[in-house]
């Protein structure tokens, strides 16, 4: 069963419980008011893993106003594709085709194809199907025998599916179903995405540490030549596993307002948004903070406060049609979908170092706190590199390019 919170009233003990090591699911925090709902329950087992979206159930997102004032169509609350790709200037009318972004989540959503076409056509997308070769399902393994349906793990397809759909509407997209939310299922389903074919594979969903890390990286994350991307985390500050792992890059996240500036929107960070210092996994050749000896989260960001939410339609979740949902579930295929409108990786290469070699293609994120580290970059969000936004948002595709 899902637990709806108040986001202004947790703010301070989720930051207590991190301090902890909470388990993932705890409350995320923030500085407004909406309320929401962890779309996936917490794990009660070792090695488990809980998707990382968030449903807003109560109050209005600021991004119920300007998608109302940036798009042409009556459209649901919630930012859709126009003001996704223009805030992070993506060339989505004319990039990602023939370019494949795999989505990994735990167990079925029976209605991911029929309400990826409501999506679509809400926004004037054109469409994406099973006939026409764009969409493909299949299980862990490769095949058909699909798991048994989770509401909401099914939520969390549905935001991923819109999210790839609205920053590369011309990318294909594969979805892989997990037999169930352990590691060891989950990872077979990555390898199994990277087999069929794709160069991008979105992961939005994250548990504890653990000393098994080091091997989950070298069997399932070590794929040169694929940029894999993987939520930091909607607890706040502290650090959850995939993201720490060194294979991958580490999805941040904001909150995303429209502004008077020249680029027209502004990004801080936002409250929930993981980061931190890992305590397994080595520090990648291409990161070079200080403030953590081994792996530091995150290495860059996007939109993921639910108070500035994205549009989803989701028909066999918790809620029905369309509703609005936040977490570094949002910013993760947002940045696959990045990659893909990059184009294809190199072979042998590891795009989670792209960003650090093209840190000024970045809109650096300067504001905001994700929780208490004596001042830290770790928590805060500064000139330059920091844990809950990494090196900044997407500014084009520049930053993620070989």
């Amino acid at each position: 069963m899902r637990r709806t919170v108040s986001l202004t009233a947790v703010a301070t003990l989720a930051t207590a419980a991190l301090a902890l090591a909470a388990p993932v699911g705890q409350a995320a925090s923030s500085s407004h008011g909406v309320s929401v709902a962890h779309a996936c329950a917490t794990p009660t087992k070792k090695d488990q893993m809980a998707c990382n979206a968030l449903q807003v159930t109560a109050g209005t997102p600021a991004s119920a106003h300007a998608e109302s004032a940036l798009t042409a169509a009556a459209a649901p609350s919630g930012y859709g594709p126009a003001s996704l790709q223009a805030a992070y200037n993506l060339p989505s009318a004319s990039g990602g085709s023939g370019q494949t972004v795999a989505i990994v989540d735990a167990y079925d959503d029976p209605n991911a194809e029929s309400d990826l076409a409501a999506y679509r056509a809400q926004y004037g997308l054109s469409a994406c199907t099973t006939a026409s070769g764009c969409f493909k399902k299949v299980d862990q393994n490769g095949g058909t025998k699909y798991p048994r349906g989770n509401s909401g793990w099914a939520e969390e397809i549905s935001l991923d599916l819109d999210m790839v759909s609205a920053a590369c509407p011309n990318c294909k997209i594969l979805l892989v179903e997990a037999s169930s939310a352990s590691m060891t299922n989950l990872g077979t389903a990555v390898n199994t995405a990277v087999n069929l074919g794709a160069k991008f594979v979105s992961n939005s969903y994250g548990g504890s540490e653990s000393a098994s890390d080091a091997t989950y990286d070298s069997t399932y994350f070590n794929h040169p030549g694929v940029a894999i991307t993987v939520s930091s985390g909607d607890n706040g500050y502290g650090v959850e596993y995939p993201a720490a792992s060194k294979y991958v890059t580490a999805v941040g996240g904001t909150s995303l307002k429209t502004a008077s500036n020249s680029r027209g929107w502004t990004d801080t960070v936002w409250s929930g948004a993981g980061s931190g210092c890992s305590a397994y996994d080595a520090k990648p050749s291409w990161q070079k903070d200080s403030g953590c000896a081994k792996r530091t989260v995150a290495d860059v960001s996007a939109v993921a406060d639910p108070n500035t939410g994205v549009a989803v339609y989701d028909t066999y979740g918790q809620g029905s049609g369309w509703m609005v949902f936040g977490g570094t579930s949002a910013s993760s295929p947002l940045i696959a979908a990045t990659y893909a409108l990059a184009g294809a990786p190199s072979a042998g290469s590891y795009p989670a170092s792209f960003p650090y070699a093209h840190t000024s293609s970045l809109n650096d994120v300067t504001s905001g706190s994700n929780g208490s580290c004596s001042g830290s970059y770790l928590c805060t969000g500064t000139t330059g590199y920091d844990g809950p936004s990494g090196l900044g948002t997407p500014n084009g595709t520049a930053a993620f390019t070989g």
